[in-house]
């Protein structure tokens, strides 16, 4: 009797995958090798038995998504169309593979977008992030700017109810605040971060939650500085417009901080941020340069003793661990980040407003906005 069970079990989720594979949806589609992006009917996931597809509560659009949007050199070199973008986001789990077992079909869960292959050195030492065969969900296959999107069951990540909606749709990003700010040691110590754009306005609220002493901000747009101090910056300074570096050796008697977190990718940003960064202090790079950035590496860094890290995505899963626990703790504040929210086939006026310079993030709903 338990077999002919199973057996009808089997048989009721082969069938409820063909009537899925049967079954459209709307997306946020990149249909062609141009600037744009197109709302288009595509077919739900298929699943595999060990992954799971997510009902799309709430996605946020990321500045790599602007990038393919505007159809710059890095996109063309790296993104093949049809592909439904969008890599940020939170849902509730509409159905399983048959071998899932960890999370349920109801289940408000998250995800790690990067997906490693788990075979190479780096996965095998610990270093999944940095795999040498990583694809991300959004970018190389289809991602989550769409009603369903398909994770594989091991980067699911569940989250407590307890956590908003629109937090949980921007746990990538916070993940890349959270790696950058914990990656050395936070609590008493003096920060500078060099870059506001949403992941180092995350920073400065992760580093105030987590005890630093005093955080510095410099920043050239007008409206993200004065973000930057809603976030908990003690002070932000506008490099274009009075010498940053000078203002900060002052305001820290000559030592210069202890931490620089880059998260601009600026040249100019960059060279600051190591002439303010005091001897023996921690540098961790985030931001992305287009071009070459010269530093003069005696001076800034070898007769400093610097500790220099460079940044990719979340350690997985350290890092969400870390960040889950201080948002159920309540300890960040990132209500400021939040005020946008739109329906996702009007996505055109999003990604204008957030090309045009606006803080914060933008949060767009395949099924309706919830406020």
């Amino acid at each position: 009797m338990g077999k002919r069970r199973i057996w009808r079990c089997r048989s009721k989720d082969r069938l409820l995958q063909k009537q899925m594979a049967a079954a459209t949806m709307k997306a946020l589609r990149k249909m062609q090798p141009a600037r744009g992006l197109s709302m288009e009917s595509a077919p739900v996931p298929a699943l595999g038995p060990t992954d799971v597809l997510v009902r799309v509560k709430a996605a946020s659009i990321c500045g790599t998504d602007l990038h393919i949007y505007g159809w710059d050199r890095w996109s063309q070199g790296r993104i093949k169309p049809p592909l439904t973008l969008g890599h940020e986001f939170c849902g509730h789990v509409e159905r399983i593979g048959e071998e899932v077992t960890a999370v349920k079909p109801g289940d408000f869960v998250s995800a790690e977008m990067h997906v490693n292959c788990g075979h190479c050195h780096q996965c095998r030492v610990g270093e999944a992030h940095i795999c040498q065969n990583l694809r991300i969900i959004g970018i190389d296959q289809d991602g989550a700017f769409a009603e369903f999107v398909k994770i594989p069951a091991s980067n699911i990540i569940k989250l407590d109810p307890a956590i908003p909606e629109h937090y949980g749709a921007i746990l990538d990003p916070l993940g890349n605040a959270v790696h950058t700010v914990l990656a050395g040691p936070i609590a008493g110590q003096t920060v500078l971060v060099t870059g506001c754009g949403p992941i180092g306005l995350m920073a400065i609220a992760v580093a105030k939650a987590c005890g630093s002493s005093t955080i510095f901000a410099t920043e050239t747009n007008e409206q993200r500085r004065a973000m930057a101090k809603k976030m908990g910056a003690d002070m932000a300074l506008n490099p274009a417009a009075e010498n940053a570096v000078k203002r900060i050796l002052e305001e820290t008697s000559g030592t210069g901080v202890d931490v620089l977190l880059e998260m601009s990718g600026n040249p100019t940003a960059i060279q600051q941020g190591f002439k303010a960064l005091r001897a023996g202090g921690r540098a961790s790079l985030l931001g992305i340069p287009t071009e070459n950035v010269p530093l003069d590496l005696v001076k800034d860094v070898i007769f400093k003793g610097a500790t220099v890290q460079g940044i990719y995505g979340r350690r997985m899963y350290g890092t969400w661990e870390q960040m889950i626990a201080l948002l159920k703790a309540k300890r960040l504040n990132l209500e400021p980040l939040f005020g946008e929210r739109e329906t996702l086939d009007k996505f055109e006026n999003a990604f204008q407003k957030l090309q045009g310079g606006l803080p914060g993030k933008i949060l767009l709903y395949p099924n309706g906005v919830s406020r």
